[in-house]
């Protein structure tokens, strides 16, 4: 994602905080679809990241598609917008 967004500064991680240090650098809209895309990535790998030691369920099967499906959608988005 960082190589294709020409901002003056990279998102270095998936907290909040990195989010929001991001798009107030950035001056991106919060409300912009590619932020929520992204929030949304961060809550699914912070879901996955706490079911890791546990035995693959189909909740977890589904979340993993999810973020694999948001993932699609960001690229499309950074495709479709220039940040």
């Amino acid at each position: 994602m960082n190589r294709k967004v020409g901002s003056s500064e990279q998102l270095f991680g998936l907290s909040s905080k990195a989010i929001d240090r991001w798009v107030s650098i950035n001056n991106i809209e919060p409300s912009s679809r590619i932020v929520k895309l992204i929030k949304e990535v961060s809550a699914k790998l912070f879901f996955l990241a706490n079911k890791s030691q546990e035995q693959v369920s189909d909740e977890y099967a589904t979340i993993r598609a999810e973020i694999a499906s948001a993932y699609e959608s960001i690229r499309i988005e950074l495709e479709r917008t220039a940040i």
